[in-house]
């Protein structure tokens, strides 16, 4: 058996976390329940109430049909950018938010194919996250494409040179996720833009379990489109909006399929006839959710107060002493995600046959990861709101678990 060292005392780890104070600023951090799918859904900011409670008194209630002139209908695009510069590494004017991750693939991946007319396969690996699939199949289905499917290891995920292997003149559009659902594999994303593109195809990346949590560079790493959501490590809230990328050197020559008067050049024309606005305000289709953008403001806001790469860091140690308490306390369980935390994100997950009937215990005793088959316990650690005692507690919860239902 392979010798482990002696996890470090989750105390210690608390008194010097940089970042430790960030915990009290969130609902319910204080109490006793372990939350270990922060990677699903954020716990709510503290301040978030009062600001949704002052919108309503003051902004719905008080300015009603002036809002949409006094900020309300620009918030998919200013707020866009500024998640652009705090998390997402983008320039102005490429980020737009508005519309689910499922509605904005299918925009985006539409779009794509489109543009490389001529080409019939789109690119997408067996385990990406179900809607990524989904929306793949439905628009090969509509558009008389092929789903080139590409297997990547149970705890891993796409690498370049797999990539390069599937890769070639008939490939219109590469799907990845930047960060695997599953496993946390993190691809070295530039790599797979510099594949993608030898070959002429483009690349869109689902950001989901990265944004928030792993420092994410579009701009710089060429990257052509991205989605993600907003209601993991942006906290936004059960069903906030989601976001869109696209690089600029596109915006001109793509053409997404959900004509809606928002993304039109001039909506209150109330024209006869669909022109696109200019710029990423053309990848909008209906009325801004302005409510459901509240919270996320908040969280990028702190973000940026933190800093991105503070947060990473963080997140590399929550994990990396989730892999130390694994090991040290649950010898007979598999590690299903990278062992290098280079190569691993912002959660873990556990291989055991049992996982299934743990999750559910944990959950009777307020421990709550999650449990994705076929035999996964996901640990979702979101660095501001997640200690290293919480941690501990959690695993060691997951031991007296396994043993209960052994």
């Amino acid at each position: 058996m392979t010798d482990h060292p002696t996890p470090a005392d989750p105390a210690d780890l608390d008194a010097t976390d940089p970042l430790a104070a960030y915990r009290d600023r969130f609902v319910g951090a204080d109490s006793p329940l372990v939350y270990f799918d922060g990677n699903s859904l954020g716990r709510p900011l503290r301040g978030t109430g009062e600001r949704i409670g002052r919108f309503v008194d003051e902004e719905w209630g008080g300015r009603l049909i002036r809002g949409w002139d006094e900020g309300w209908l620009d918030l998919p695009l200013t707020l866009g950018d500024e998640l652009g510069r705090v998390v997402l590494g983008a320039a102005p004017g490429q980020t737009a938010i508005g519309d689910s991750t499922t509605v904005l693939l299918y925009k985006l991946l539409r779009a794509a194919v489109a543009a490389r007319p001529g080409r019939s396969d789109i690119v997408v690996d067996r385990d990406n996250f179900p809607t990524d699939r989904y929306v793949a199949e439905g628009v090969a289905r509509e558009c008389g494409l092929t789903v080139r499917w590409l297997d990547v290891p149970h705890d891993g995920g796409i690498t370049p040179d797999l990539l390069a292997t599937v890769v070639d003149e008939r490939t219109a559009v590469v799907l990845v996720s930047h960060v695997a659902y599953r496993s946390a594999f993190r691809a070295d994303l530039p790599a797979l833009v510099d594949v993608a593109h030898a070959a002429g195809a483009l690349l869109l990346s689902d950001e989901c379990h990265s944004v928030g949590a792993v420092p994410v560079r579009l701009d710089e790493w060429g990257v052509d489109l991205a989605v993600g959501c907003t209601y993991k490590y942006l906290n936004g809230g059960p069903g906030s909006p989601a976001f869109c990328y696209v690089a600029a050197r596109h915006q001109g020559g793509l053409r997404q399929p959900v004509q809606g008067w928002m993304g039109h050049a001039e909506p209150f024309a109330m024209g006869p006839g669909f022109e696109p606005a200019s710029g990423v305000r053309a990848f909008l289709s209906g009325t801004p959710p302005v409510v459901g953008m509240l919270a996320m403001r908040d969280m990028v806001t702190l973000l940026d107060e933190a800093g991105i790469d503070a947060v990473r860091a963080k997140s590399v140690a929550l994990t990396s002493y989730a892999v130390d308490l694994a090991d040290a306390l649950l010898p007979e369980v598999r590690l299903a995600s990278p062992r290098d935390p280079e190569r691993r994100g912002g959660h873990v997950t556990l291989d055991h046959p049992a996982m299934q009937a743990v999750t559910a215990r944990l959950w009777e005793r307020d421990v709550i990861p999650d449990f994705r088959h076929p035999d996964g316990l996901r640990l979702g650690l979101s660095p501001l709101s997640t200690s290293f005692t919480e941690v501990r507690d959690g695993i060691t919860q997951v031991r007296e678990a396994l043993d209960a239902v052994a």
